[in-house]
């Protein structure tokens, strides 16, 4: 029996110090995604009107006019980039971004068989998730460690390479796989096209409606040219910075439900406990009464 009550001590004990480590944990991602929500709720509102300009614009002008970056091509050759975290311990938070990347291969599979299609992975879970699981496609790590320095510049580094991609016709479509912060406790898997930039949707008396008379300066092409790139890199940046915050959103909350957990064990072990506690002092009780019982026979 004693043996018994030295386990379950030790159960409790070994549970304490992982909940202790799992309260910590909350404490370091809530403090984290303060900052990164800040940051996307800041961003959000400039990102998502830039990018409905440009959307509005390539539908209000002629193909003739517009920039490289929305001509819509055969496809040939595809890339899927795909932005998870480098850690851990988020729930299903990068399970289920990999997830939408994992669907984009089932609808590439024809391009991955010929040797066309190619995952491009930011954060390293993605990377541990997908790699044996997309035969065919090509596994490109060159920014695999980005996620630990999410400055614009990096960010702007692979929004340049995919854009020079696609204008040299390397690329005829990039899509990008990430997790939409909506709040702590909900971050959305998205699978969203990049490249070539998508028009504004709606029917074409709608257009006609909203078409705006716009005037450029010094050009059309020469402004989308030069305007595009920078809304792109923006683009871009959002999808990280999305991603950044999602992350520390889904560990504070697998974190508080582990601390929780942890908790209702603790308790029920210290319940199993008294129970073992009280069986050897009623057998220590039995046995003295026994023993007394006996002398006076």
């Amino acid at each position: 029996m004693s043996g018994k009550l030295k386990e379950v001590r030790e159960r409790i004990s070994s549970v304490k110090s992982t909940q202790q480590i799992t309260k910590a944990m909350k404490m370091v991602s809530a403090a984290k995604l303060r900052n990164a929500q800040n940051a996307i709720t800041q961003m959000r509102p400039y990102a998502q009107k830039l990018d409905k300009v440009i959307k509005n614009i390539l539908s209000n002008i002629d193909p003739d006019e517009g920039s490289s970056y929305g001509e819509e091509r055969e496809l040939q050759n595809a890339a899927v980039i795909v932005i998870t975290s480098n850690r851990g311990l988020a729930g299903a938070f990068n399970t289920n971004i990999s997830k939408e990347a994992y669907k984009l291969y089932e609808k590439y599979e024809s391009l991955a068989k010929s040797g066309n299609l190619t995952f491009y992975f930011i954060g390293k879970k993605g990377f541990d998730n997908l790699k044996k699981r997309i035969p065919g496609a090509t596994l490109n790590t060159e920014y695999l460690d980005l996620f630990n320095d999410l400055s614009f510049e990096n960010i702007a580094n692979v929004a340049d390479s995919m854009m020079e991609k696609f204008s040299s016709l390397d690329l005829d479509r990039v899509d990008v796989c990430y997790g939409e912060f909506k709040n702590a406790a909900m971050q959305n898997p998205i699978a969203v096209q990049y490249l070539p930039v998508s028009k504004a949707k709606g029917t074409a008396e709608e257009g006609k409606k909203s078409n705006a008379d716009y005037i450029f300066e010094p050009g059309k092409k020469e402004l989308l040219e030069s305007l595009i790139p920078s809304i792109l890199q923006t683009t871009f940046q959002k999808f990280c910075l999305d991603t950044q915050a999602s992350e520390h959103g889904a560990r504070m909350t697998a974190m508080d439900k582990a601390t929780e957990n942890a908790g209702e064990l603790i308790n029920e072990l210290k319940i199993s406990y008294n129970k073992a506690r009280q069986e050897s002092i009623t057998k220590e009780i039995l046995e003295i009464v026994g023993g007394a019982a006996a002398l006076n026979n």
